[in-house]
């Protein structure tokens, strides 16, 4: 059984020598929370918010294109959205189970959960590529399916199982504690417990076809000797999912509303579902009573009221499932396990943007079109890091930020500055770049 008292820890990845200087080390002496001190979470909260890699987000595709005239969401508005539900999840936990369970608990870090939360909130999509999933599929592929397959003969097999299963969640656990050159060791220098909390699946990558590598804090092994590593998740990452679960399947349906590709009639059958009669009765009564004529600001009112009944549920099922969360027993995610009327609504969701939005023209135009950008850019790059010596390999390792170990005398430090110097670009420089490498576009046209 997991402990809350380990599960949560101010101490900095890199920082460890400095961690009994750490200005919350005073809670322990019992120095209230309401003092006005700058907490370690809210700092890291800070860290993020002002950082560069955050800032791109504004320009990496959610779901839809960017916008133009209409505006939607991209990934910077929808991590700012998951956060604010994350901090409602964490504090709404923490105080019912300081209030119910742990009175031992209250004026320690525990009360800081929805802190932490929202922090691994704004972090769990930072290392999504561009283009969103497309963006995602191009770089497993290229080694998988591509002309990258034959550097499978030349590279270690855990690396190979590295690269032929990149995601988006791991490589933001990567961009965050790695050291990039110039930059001081543990990377971001985050608090244990935030970064624990993004890590949606604590395995190793050779473990990826498996179902259950973040030793520390008391979180449970559950691998055998010799096998693969395998970890139960930190509790608090089942918050930050369920923030996930809830922005991206509701906004997605907002969004679609407003580029009509959903009418407005079933947008608001979609969105009233989540609630009894008698409930959907008392919203529309509050939307007459508001004066809302506008379908979209109706569609508003209906969405947040979706989502503070998701929240409250998602909650519920924390609180119900504690025990079996901290013993590492619980399956799912906290949105599958939420109250019948609430689950099927939510899937019936799930189910119309599969086929209504996510495979509408606009958003496989841009998968399409992402995916070939994507693939081209890791074919001519990994090309130009397999062979530094030739001419055109020596222009395109010029381009590549200082950041990047590109120059490395190791091939697959090499290969994987490439895999972080394409994940880390915005749609818009990646098709920048792409333009500019296939001469579409030159600076003096």
């Amino acid at each position: 059984m997991m402990d809350w008292k380990q599960l949560i820890s101010n101490k900095r990845l890199g920082q460890e020598y400095r961690h009994t200087e750490r200005h919350d080390e005073r809670l322990r002496a019992g120095e209230s929370l309401d003092s006005g001190m700058r907490t370690e979470f809210k700092r890291d909260y800070d860290r993020l918010i002002f950082s560069a890699p955050f800032r791109r987000l504004q320009n990496k595709t959610q779901v839809f294109p960017l916008p133009g005239s209409i505006f939607v969401h991209n990934r910077l508005t929808h991590s700012l959205e998951v956060a604010s539900v994350g901090m409602s999840l964490g504090n709404d936990v923490a105080q019912y189970l300081i209030r119910n369970k742990y009175p031992e608990l209250k004026d320690t870090m525990f009360e800081q959960i929805g802190q932490i939360v929202s922090t691994a909130c704004l972090a769990h999509d930072l290392g999504n590529p561009p283009f969103g999933h497309s963006g995602e599929k191009a770089i497993q592929t290229f080694f998988t399916e591509g002309k990258g397959h034959g550097i499978k003969e030349v590279v270690s097999p855990v690396f190979w199982d590295d690269i032929t299963h990149f995601e988006g969640n791991a490589n933001a656990f990567r961009l965050l504690t790695h050291q990039f050159k110039g930059r001081r060791p543990g990377g971001f220098v985050m608090t244990y417990s935030t970064l624990a909390s993004i890590v949606k699946y604590p395995f190793a990558s050779s473990a990826a076809g498996q179902k259950g590598k973040f030793g520390l804090m008391g979180i449970i092994r559950i691998s055998k000797e010799g096998e693969p590593l395998r970890y139960t998740r930190h509790p608090l990452v089942y918050l930050v999912e369920a923030a996930d679960d809830i922005c991206y399947e509701i906004m997605d349906i907002e969004d679609a509303h407003k580029l009509k590709i959903l009418s407005y009639e079933e947008t608001e059958a979609l969105l009233l579902s989540f609630f009894d009669e008698e409930n959907q009765q008392k919203i529309r009564k509050r939307i007459a009573d508001e004066g809302l004529l506008d379908p979209n600001e109706k569609v508003v009112y209906m969405r947040a009221s979706v989502i503070g009944k998701l929240e409250n549920e998602c909650v519920s099922t924390f609180i119900e499932h504690e025990e079996e969360i901290l013993a590492g027993t619980f399956q799912g995610s906290l949105i599958e396990h939420i109250n019948d009327l609430q689950a099927r609504a939510y899937k019936k969701c799930a189910e119309l943007s599969v086929k209504r939005i996510y495979r509408s023209r606009p958003v496989l135009d841009v998968e399409l079109s992402g995916y070939k950008i994507m693939a081209t850019l890791m074919e001519q790059m990994v090309e130009a890091v397999m062979h530094p010596d030739r001419f055109y390999s020596m222009q395109l390792i010029d381009r590549v930020s200082s950041q990047y170990d590109i120059n490395a005398p190791d091939l697959e430090a090499r290969l994987m500055a490439v895999i972080d110097y394409i994940a880390g670009m915005t749609d818009v420089y990646a098709l920048e770049v792409y333009q500019k490498i296939n001469g579409i576009s030159l600076p003096i046209i």
